[in-house]
């Protein structure tokens, strides 16, 4: 549950007419956020349809590695967007997404394929209805900042101490309150990255903080599917 740390640049809450640059930057931020999914996704079927691959990974020590591996990318693409080009901003982007791909193996080895292919169904329904409210509403949403960082702040904590306690209570918990703060961030996410194209447009930064976007919706929706499984997922037999 690792999300780059931005700010809001400019009051997101006004109505936009119509602007074909406007939706050539969201189509690349969903084009690019899309990328990222099918390379987590072709990863993660990869590495848990080989014992080779995932005996070493999971049955080992290895396993922290890759469940901090991610937050170690987040911080870096982070830290060092504004150094980065265009094209190596989007690499290591996707590069992420195939680091992602390893951890999320776990869930292939952990649930079947058809609680899977549900629980994806129902929470990219959620993330798009969600985000086309964010897009589309005349609110301004930077008013939920304070609590939905908040929140994102409990959840990600509650969630490594569960990690150790491995308490089935704690899980649903987090659970409930992981998706009204993923929810949240959604609506909030794509309304910056509308008012970060207003601010920004035509420069390299607007490609680069599309990016970024495409970084965080990506993770809204990631986290959203993860935290579905609590509801949806079936667990393997054996």
């Amino acid at each position: 549950m690792n999300r780059p740390i931005t700010t809001p640049r400019i009051d997101p809450g006004l109505a936009v007419p119509f602007d074909a640059g406007l939706r050539r930057h969201m189509l690349g931020i969903y084009n690019n956020m899309g990328v990222g999914l099918v390379i987590t996704g072709l990863v993660a079927a990869l590495v848990a349809s080989t014992p080779a691959l995932y005996q070493p990974i999971f049955g080992t020590p290895l396993k922290w590695a890759a469940m901090f591996a991610p937050l170690a990318f987040v911080f870096f693409l982070s830290f060092r967007m504004e150094r980065m080009s265009v094209a190596s901003a989007r690499t290591a982007f996707f590069a992420f997404a195939a680091v992602m791909g390893v951890l999320m193996a776990s869930i292939f080895l952990a649930f079947t394929e058809t609680s899977i292919a549900r629980t994806f169904f129902v929470a990219a329904a959620m993330f798009g209805s969600v985000s086309l409210w964010g897009y589309t509403t005349r609110s301004d949403l930077t008013k939920w900042t304070t609590f939905l960082f908040m929140g994102l702040i409990g959840v990600v904590i509650a969630s490594i101490v569960n990690v150790f306690l491995g308490s089935t209570t704690l899980q649903l918990i987090v659970s409930v309150a992981g998706v009204i703060v993923f929810t949240g961030l959604t609506a909030w996410d794509t309304q910056r990255a509308k008012s970060d194209y207003l601010a920004f447009a035509g420069t390299e930064h607007a490609e680069k903080l599309g990016i970024m976007g495409a970084l965080s919706l990506y993770l809204n929706l990631v986290n959203l599917f993860q935290l579905l499984l609590t509801f949806f997922g079936q667990r393997e037999e054996g």
